[in-house]
């Protein structure tokens, strides 16, 4: 691809030098720069890339995009200014890797809570009925059955589209994603054009980047308001801030409901912790999932299965053969009968849901155990938050580490306690090794009982001082119930 190629959909400020030079990728981190690549100098929240482009020439680029232009210019290098780098680098990209979201449908999931498990059951149901398809989630990224590591919820667009440049060029024609709000805010997601949006719910999360729960809706906002002419929109018409969502969208909105006239509903006939019976639509369904909060995410993926072609009796038969996703109130049993829940809760809401349907099956004839922390360098005002839930909603709770990061475990602790009364406080364990704070729980725990281990879900390892170092809730959980003997 020439230089004059790659920026033909946009409009640069001016450029400086031949646009018939060839290419041979496109990237943001300086330091990934190889011959003949072209380098996008933007403003970011750590470091300005304006400061590595003699660093990026240095590696053999031969093509600068920036917004303010080096003092001296190479002759060997072409130079293309633009007013905004940030808002250019995902269209430049998605151009690069051959407008990927043209060859396939591409389905967004934002909101707190729920996007990993829509998503990724939006994935397995494709396969199931026979497509290749793509996934960007939390967990994994996948190409068909190939696995590819991520590092964040929504990867930077360079990353991004080389991902879905790979899904459209090995054949997939569906896509699923979840969309965080830091990608919209930062515009990681433009340039691409999206089928389909779905949102979950809100509440409190990422204020330590928004700043403000305005700021953070709007971001997510953002993402409905791309959405194309012909593209759906599928809203939680459960949560107050869904018709927030689609004020501006020019798709074609759709609602899903437990509790209000909707165009997707659904209502729990009858649970326990290995799956609940529902009527979807005046459907009869049994699902390997528990809780309301599963009901609305299974309504998500029914509506979005649906608006793209297919019969609400084949999703639902997926859907019955469908189990939990890695964390997400997977549920592990001792030999002895007490219940231990694995989930990714990491902010009030989350665990509030998780525990609120802990107690609808539990009814009384058990207790309830929850061990949960927070994590460092991150928002310190849901710390207290969650202890309150934590000890409302629990009979025992345990505070411990969660991934502390470059904080002192035992202070992200304490800012937990802070949110307790005196009272509440003698009732509770805080133990800052987390292998230790299950371990106890699994110790104390009666037959009957259920201990809820918050936090972490699929991930495999604790950031201490900035160090990854292996940890499994899973694993410690069965070394725990003598299951791994």
């Amino acid at each position: 691809m020439t230089i004059k190629q790659l920026t033909q959909a946009t409009q640069p400020r001016q450029i400086l030098g031949t646009q018939e030079r060839e290419i041979s990728g496109i990237e943001i981190d300086s330091r990934r720069i190889e011959k003949g690549n072209v380098f996008v100098a933007m403003r970011g929240t750590q470091a300005d890339g304006h400061q590595f482009i003699p660093k990026a020439m240095e590696l053999g680029a031969t093509c600068i995009v920036c917004e303010t232009l080096p003092d001296t210019l190479d002759e060997g290098v072409t130079y293309v200014q633009y007013d905004n780098t940030e808002a250019i680098v995902g269209p430049l990209a998605t151009q690069f890797f051959g407008n990927p979201t043209q060859r396939m449908k591409l389905v967004g999931v934002t909101g707190t809570n729920g996007k990993t498990t829509i998503a990724t059951l939006l994935y397995e149901m494709f396969r199931r009925f026979g497509y290749k398809v793509g996934l960007c989630s939390t967990v994994c990224n996948y190409i068909d059955g190939e696995p590819i590591p991520t590092e964040c919820t929504t990867p930077d667009p360079i990353t991004l589209n080389r991902l879905l440049g790979r899904m459209a060029d090995e054949g997939c024609q569906y896509a699923f994603m979840e969309v965080s709000s830091h990608a919209v805010a930062q515009q990681r997601i433009g340039g691409l054009t999206f089928a389909g949006g779905i949102f979950t719910n809100l509440t409190r999360d990422h204020l330590d980047y928004h700043k403000t729960f305005e700021a953070y809706r709007d971001a997510k906002k953002g993402f409905f308001d791309i959405l194309p002419k012909g593209a759906f929109a599928i809203i939680n018409a459960d949560d107050k801030n869904g018709a927030f969502m689609v004020q501006n969208t020019k798709a074609t909105v759709k609602t899903y409901s437990q509790r209000t006239a909707a165009d997707f509903k659904a209502k729990i006939l009858e649970e326990s912790f290995d799956g609940m019976n529902l009527n979807v639509d005046n459907h009869e369904v049994y699902v390997q999932f528990v809780g309301r909060f599963n009901v609305s995410n299974l309504l998500a993926v029914y509506g979005a299965a649906t608006m793209l072609g297919h019969k609400a009796e084949e999703v639902l038969i997926a859907l019955s053969a469908m189990k939990p996703v890695n964390g997400r109130f997977e549920t592990i049993r001792s030999r002895e009968g007490v219940t231990a829940i694995v989930d990714y809760a990491h902010t009030p809401d989350a665990l509030v849901n998780v525990l609120t349907t802990i107690n609808e099956v539990l009814q009384g004839r058990g207790q309830c155990w929850t061990v949960c922390g927070a994590g460092g360098n991150r928002d310190k005002g849901k710390r207290p938050l969650m202890a309150q839930e934590a000890v409302k909603h629990s009979n025992r709770v345990i505070i411990t580490s969660d991934n502390p990061r470059f904080e002192e475990p035992q202070a992200i602790i304490d800012d937990m306690l802070a949110g307790l009364t005196d009272e509440q406080r003698r009732t509770v364990l805080s133990i800052v090794d987390r292998r230790e704070a299950i371990r106890t729980a699994c110790t104390l725990a009666q037959p009957g009982d259920v201990i809820l281990v918050a936090g972490k879900g699929h991930e495999d390892y604790q950031i201490i001082q900035g160090v990854k170092h292996h940890f499994d809730d899973h694993e410690v959980i069965r070394e725990c119930f003598g299951l791994n003997l």
